[in-house]
């Protein structure tokens, strides 16, 4: 197959899930123009980290796996199941390997294993937090059987965190049914800080605390302070109710006030809850594979604020290697979108 590496968003979510959605498909492919309409081209070490280890869990054959290259061919052979250990050598996020690893991994026959060292609260990627306490659960209520440990924290620059991750064979992806308006009423969250002075995560739980109370919304937050090779900070919060659950992330920055982070992360999730959403913009991005995965002619549904850019290639690329199948229908409405996705069913 080919895919147009610039496509749609034309980031390095093509370039991973067209790799991952090969192993899984067993459809060798050819990715062309790797993130051409980035000031920075082609293949960056992240991304290099994530092919490399997707491809020795596959015993793949490559060409054109280079840093900085804008080409690349990926053959995939059999998952073969096991214990991995790597290090991504910067602070790219592990989180995202993960993702690339569960999705290609959807059909191993035997246990899978893998310990990755890198970033796990770093820009642009899910937080340590939001995986395990959304991803992680919306996947694992379609029941797959994965499950990750954190060992420890990493922040950028340096990265040096570690994450344990396990996948157990699974028979079936059962569809994801969050057709119905949920009324969200309580939130929990959890405040990470390395490195920092202990009023920086105080200050930024009492901000968050105090825009929750504004909302009506009751908030159980947790700090939870670590060490780390560099210093960092974030707050990651969520609700659920019944199979619904919305999540949001922020991560500290140099002369960005700890309260205005606080403030930032409510605003976004309050965002969700009030648009009627029962999966946030991100999440959806990030189960949708599995959606079109599930049982053949069985229906997920869920409703989305917005479909992100994002998630608007993930579509573009999922119905690629199903033959453009008409997986997902959507019905836009004033102030958010319903979304049907009709699944493939075993490969």
């Amino acid at each position: 197959m080919h895919i147009d590496g610039s496509y749609g968003e034309g980031g390095g979510q093509i370039l991973r899930n067209a790799v991952a959605l090969s192993v899984l498909t067993k459809k060798p492919v050819e990715i062309t123009n790797i993130r051409a309409n980035r000031s920075n081209p082609g293949i960056k070490p992240q991304h290099y980290a994530t092919i490399k280890i997707i491809g020795e869990l596959c015993n793949a054959e490559t060409s054109g796996l280079n840093i900085r290259s804008s080409s690349l061919k990926f053959s995939p052979g059999e998952i073969i199941g096991g214990d991995y250990n790597f290090d991504i050598g910067t602070a790219g996020s592990i989180m995202l390997v993960f993702q690339a690893c569960i999705l290609c991994s959807v059909k191993t026959k035997t246990p899978i294993t893998i310990q990755v060292i890198g970033g796990t609260d770093v820009k642009w990627s899910p937080s340590w937090d939001y995986f395990k306490h959304v991803f992680l659960p919306l996947i694992k209520k379609m029941k797959l059987p994965v499950g990750a440990h954190l060992i420890r924290r990493g922040y950028y620059p340096k990265g040096g965190g570690e994450v344990a991750l396990t996948i157990q064979p699974c028979k079936d992806i059962q569809p994801l049914m969050l057709d119905k308006k949920q009324k969200f009423t309580t939130v929990e969250g959890i405040i990470n800080v390395a490195n920092l002075p202990e009023h920086i995560s105080k200050r930024m739980k009492r901000a968050a605390m105090k825009t929750l109370f504004k909302k009506n919304l009751e908030a159980s937050l947790k700090i939870e302070e670590n060490t780390s090779l560099s210093v960092g900070t974030g707050i990651t919060i969520w609700t659920q109710k019944c199979n619904a659950i919305l999540g949001a992330t922020a991560l500290g920055e140099r002369g960005l006030p700890a309260e205005k982070i606080g403030e930032n992360v409510v605003a976004e999730l309050t965002r969700e809850i009030e648009s009627g959403s029962t999966l946030d913009t991100h999440a959806f991005d990030q189960i949708m594979p599995y959606m079109a995965l599930a049982r053949d002619n069985e229906q997920s549904s869920c409703i989305v604020r917005e479909i992100s850019s994002h998630a608007q290639t993930n579509m573009w690329l999922i119905r690629q290697f199903f033959n453009n199948k008409d997986i997902f229908h959507i019905e836009n409405k004033e102030n958010f979108n319903i979304i049907k996705v009709k699944g493939v069913g075993n490969l």
